[in-house]
């Protein structure tokens, strides 16, 4: 009886210890993913000082507020705010209009080379950004684009994730509700707006997201077609910090690190009013 019960009590014992690992799991990767953050937070509170000692503190010595200020005095961050805003919302406009239509049109259109356009699509995904940087250049410089708005959306205004996670959401959808819309008279725009988009509201969600922080966050395309500080972004103004104080002995991490933290607020917020949407997206756009 006692050896027919020993696999049973050794499986409990082995699920036993799991339960206890999983926690400490838990914590060590949580703590490894958050540290950068926390060090980025903790160092624009810093003197100039403290940054370049060279056993580095875990907490200020003294708090520094006025290292906010001073990133707003010394570049014009509030125009890289702007400039940063305006071409995000530009390119989330166009990345979800394009997206949806096309989206409809590969999951639920009927036409010749459906197939085969969604996979050239899929191959785009495949191609590095870098490789298409200088024929998108010189079309742009061709075309008058450098130092304008136009320029920095342009390159991003499709994007081929954002149709494919769409398309596999659509698919998912019963063909029950697309033939009840099309007994109520809807139409191809109506389907999509009121039917399809409701229903994939997750997806929706979760790839204007990622569609908003990879626009906020972009960083080489506009560091060659914006060249001039009129249409400079967030990004390439951060970058521009380290020069204030180039040929100085004092360094300005604290200030670099407090721009770095003006400039992630917007996605840290919307990440934590959008993230119950997140898993719920990425399941449903799996399901095809």
């Amino acid at each position: 009886m006692a050896k027919e019960n020993a696999p049973a009590v050794e499986k409990h014992r082995k699920h036993g210890a799991w339960y206890y690992i999983q926690p400490v799991l838990a914590v060590m990767v949580t703590v490894i993913m958050a540290f950068p953050l926390y060090w980025m937070i903790a160092t624009s509170f810093k003197s100039a000082e403290e940054v370049q000692l060279v056993i580095p503190t875990m907490f200020p010595h003294s708090f520094h507020p006025e290292n906010y200020s001073f990133v707003l005095q010394r570049a014009n961050f509030l125009h890289y705010y702007f400039n940063t805003i305006v071409m995000t919302i530009m390119i989330l406009v166009s990345q979800v209009v394009t997206g949806v239509l096309a989206a409809y049109g590969f999951a639920r259109g009927n036409f010749k080379g459906r197939n085969i356009l969604f996979y050239v699509v899929l191959g785009a995904l495949m191609i590095p950004v870098q490789v298409t940087f200088i024929p998108l250049y010189i079309m742009c410089s061709n075309w008058g684009l450098n130092d304008t708005f136009l320029g920095l959306v342009l390159p991003e205004a499709v994007s081929a994730y954002y149709i494919f996670m769409l398309r596999n959401t659509f698919l998912s959808v019963d063909e029950s509700y697309i033939d009840a819309g099309r007994l109520d008279g809807l139409g191809r725009i109506g389907l999509i707006t009121r039917v399809l988009v409701p229903m994939c509201k997750s997806t929706i969600y979760t790839v204007t997201l990622v569609t908003f922080t990879n626009g906020w966050n972009a960083y080489f395309w506009p560091k060659i077609i914006a060249q001039n500080e009129t249409r400079r972004v967030l990004t390439v103004g951060l970058a521009q910090l380290k020069n204030t104080f180039a040929g100085q002995a004092v360094s300005n991490y604290h200030e670099i690190m407090a721009g770095a933290v003006l400039a992630i607020i917007p996605v840290v917020v919307l990440f934590f009013i959008f993230q119950k949407y997140m898993m719920t997206g990425y399941s449903k756009s799996a399901m095809k």
